[in-house]
């Protein structure tokens, strides 16, 4: 199921910010952890939107915060599938019940995600028992067997125990376990990390086939690069708890319009002798959360930065081709291309 542009996005989101105190500090002054910072973000239904950035970078927060699971400090977030509407920031109780059917995670770890102690049988059937969305056992079981059907589990695995499998076993049982309430929305939070690579291709595949099968929308957060290019229909890159691009795949990686973007694409390794070494390296680490620069939070690593660059603060802005930058000198580098290859 491919996105619908018509169609109002799944999850909006607005000046989303996310901090979290911290103790101690100095005298007078409470520091915070400014994890994710005036996000905005829309994220079509039916697609398969990636989240990429380093370590660091606010990722995982900022997933978590769309499925009301880390405390939302200022902004919107309103998920609408056209039979609910909920607004994150003042739902209820008991439309964040509601809401848990509708929204998923994948872990990233599946060894720390299933409790070794419960049959694989239980692991899948123990949000549906939790939210009560099923009136009987034999319903439960039937809707277990359907969906690890799905996930390509075999029958006589429901009533094994997670250590009896490998990896990427056990990463099928946790996204059956995430698509057993039916959800609309699911967060994979480097859900392939964990796995070998041929692994990782069998499990891509599966979310894939499941989404169009099922017709999910996907937020998938990962580090790699090229995963992402293989499974999203359209990526947002991250800095500092900051977006700092957004745009089609295709458009995104043939044509990067922020510095940090580009110098993620050309860390992507190559087969191709020649291409080895062209890396643009970045230099130094991201600035700690707490302490962050002025203007630009980029502009510390950033060999194109300017005095402005240090002082103000871009916006993402579009840049053409459904694409949005934050960056104060996208156009010029865009037109003066021995600029940056200097």
């Amino acid at each position: 199921m491919s996105a619908d542009k018509n169609q109002p996005a799944l999850i909006s989101a607005r000046d989303l910010s996310v901090h979290f105190p911290l103790r101690g500090g100095i005298v007078g002054k409470r520091l915070f952890v400014r994890a994710v910072e005036g996000v905005d973000i829309d994220i079509a239904p039916g697609s398969f939107f990636g989240l990429v950035g380093e370590s660091g970078s606010g990722k995982t927060t900022l997933g978590r915060a769309l499925l009301k699971a880390a405390p939302i400090t200022r902004g919107e977030v309103t998920y609408d599938d056209g039979e609910k509407r909920f607004d994150l920031t003042k739902i209820s109780a008991r439309e964040l019940r509601d809401y848990r059917s509708r929204a998923q995670l994948i872990f990233q770890d599946p060894y720390a995600a299933l409790s070794p102690r419960m049959t694989v049988r239980d692991i899948i059937a123990e949000p549906i028992e939790v939210m009560g969305l099923t009136s009987s056992r034999e319903e439960t079981d039937t809707r277990v067997r359907e969906i690890a059907e799905k996930c390509r589990l075999n029958l006589e695995h429901l009533r094994r125990f997670p250590h009896a499998f490998s990896g990427g076993q056990r990463q099928r049982i946790s996204i059956a376990r995430a698509l057993v309430s039916k959800p609309r929305f699911v967060v994979a939070d480097e859900s392939v990390a964990a796995l070998d690579v041929s692994i990782q291709a069998d499990v891509l595949n599966l979310l894939k086939d499941i989404q169009q099968e099922m017709g999910l929308t996907f937020l998938f957060i990962s580090h790699d690069l090229s995963v992402v290019a293989h499974i999203c229909d359209r990526v947002a890159v991250m800095y500092l708890g900051r977006l700092v691009e957004t745009a089609p795949t295709r458009a995104l990686f043939n044509a990067p319009r922020h510095p940090y973007t580009k110098a993620l694409l050309s860390a992507i390794p190559s087969l191709d002798p020649d291409d080895r070494g062209k890396a643009e390296k970045l230099v130094g680490e991201i600035p700690s959360p707490t302490n962050q620069p002025p203007g630009c939070k980029f502009q510390t690593r950033c060999r194109f930065a300017i005095d402005r660059c240090r002082q103000e603060e871009p916006k993402l802005e579009p840049a053409g081709d459904l694409r949005n930058v934050a960056c104060h000198r996208w156009q010029e580098l865009l037109n003066t291309p021995e600029l940056v290859s200097a």
